[in-house]
């Protein structure tokens, strides 16, 4: 690091857990995010200003009047921008040093698992479970941990799947792609503002703890927020054996 760096990320260096080892941890580090709405503006807005070196954003939305209430990395003057564009300014504004490759489509299983392949850790911000399953394959057949987040009306959750730890679930372990979901959309439902805000923060901090290689991670609890109540509370989750998607059969395909 040189002394700009330095004196930037002071605050961290004062952190005897991050210090500059795991500041250059941060530096060095590639994180991927699916989605650039409400849970991946805060996340990857966090993520640069603490100085994650790269960061992928994946997104094939534009930025609409709508998504002004919650999406903090987009502004009034970029409606109609593709958002990774207007989050890829936004982040440029807080750190101009961070690498930020975007890509403005919708991803499939074969974008994933080329982006996933390449990146250290990455971030779930999407909105439907269809991508969150694709995205949840190609992390376990990478071997690369997992921050996944979800918000809704007033209540939100958030887990990691890290299947580096032999305990972990998978995604699929605790949400099983044969399960029938009924898809909710902020649109239809709506979405308490601040809670978008939340979730992609505490999947920010994930994500620098896992990086950074400090505290006790999410991985085996999913923790739930209810913003109504201002309750947290954790469960315990279990990896599944029988899983298709990490379990032993699974595997061994």
């Amino acid at each position: 690091m040189d002394d700009r760096q330095l004196l930037r990320y002071s605050r961290h260096l004062l952190l005897d857990d991050i210090g500059i080892e795991g500041q250059q941890k941060l530096l060095a580090a590639h994180a991927l995010i699916l989605g650039a709405g409400g849970l991946g503006s805060p996340a990857a807005l966090y993520l640069a200003s603490a100085g994650v070196g790269r960061i992928t954003l994946v997104d094939d939305d534009a930025v609409d009047l709508t998504n002004l209430q919650r999406q903090i990395a987009h502004t009034q003057a970029r409606v109609g921008m593709p958002k990774v564009e207007s989050a890829r300014q936004a982040i440029a504004e807080i750190n101009s040093d961070v690498q930020v490759h975007t890509i403005a489509r919708r991803a499939d299983q074969a974008l994933l698992d080329e982006l996933v392949g390449g990146a250290d850790i990455v971030l779930d911000c999407s909105d439907n479970f269809g991508s969150r399953h694709a995205l949840n394959r190609a992390c376990v057949r990478h071997r690369k941990p997992l921050v996944a987040g979800a918000a809704i009306g007033f209540d939100g959750q958030i887990s990691v799947y890290d299947l580096r730890q032999p305990d972990s679930p998978c995604y699929a372990c605790v949400f099983p792609p044969s399960q029938t979901v009924e898809e909710v959309a902020c649109a239809t439902m709506g979405v308490f503002a601040p809670l978008v805000g939340i979730i992609g923060t505490i999947q920010a901090a994930e994500t620098l703890k896992l990086l950074c290689g400090i505290g006790r991670p999410l991985s085996g609890r999913l923790l739930m927020i209810d913003t109504r109540r201002a309750e947290f509370s954790d469960v315990r989750v279990k990896r599944q054996p029988a899983c298709g998607v990490c379990g032993q059969a699974a595997q061994a395909l």
